[in-house]
């Protein structure tokens, strides 16, 4: 089962590294870890998604704890939560298939970011379905390039 767990760290040099390595040497597989610095410059939020059993999860957790750059990490997986995802894709266009591709970026509420004679970029916010809908229709066209971020969840508000 997919488990999305999110972590409060110490913004520093080797925490990452320090993480990873943790899931490495206990061969859990990271299918998606997203980082970003927090209101607070001292305090970054990892966003981790790994394939576990609740046994391996529930090991996973509390490695985590034991460490002195986490502060604080919540299994969100279960709760109620907000997630979401980024894409940039560019796409072949031709004259011919330029307008069709528009519309679908339309019906997905996307943003054409770049335009040239033979491509267009694409970004594309969502959870991972809408984005995997999305690929999959415009990958009909040819994908040039493709970069996609992790997930990024957070616990909804209770007020």
């Amino acid at each position: 089962m997919k488990h999305t767990i999110s972590a409060l760290v110490e913004n520093r040099s080797g925490v990452l590294a320090h993480i990873s390595t943790l899931f490495s040497a206990r061969g859990f597989n990271i299918d998606s870890l997203a980082v970003g610095e927090t209101d607070d410059p001292a305090v970054s939020k990892m966003t981790i998604v790994l394939d576990a059993d609740e046994r391996i999860l529930e090991q996973v957790v509390k490695q985590l704890r034991k460490l002195i750059d986490v502060i604080k990490v919540q299994d969100l997986t279960g709760q109620n939560f907000i997630d979401r995802e980024l894409v940039l894709v560019k796409i072949n266009a031709t004259p011919a298939t330029r307008s069709e591709i528009m519309q679908t970026v339309d019906i997905f509420r996307a943003k054409i970011v770049d335009a040239k004679p033979r491509s267009l970029t694409v970004e594309l916010t969502g959870d991972a379905d809408k984005i995997n809908g999305f690929l999959e229709l415009v990958g009909e066209f040819g994908i040039k390039d493709i970069v996609r971020t992790g997930k990024i969840a957070m616990a909804r508000g209770n007020k």
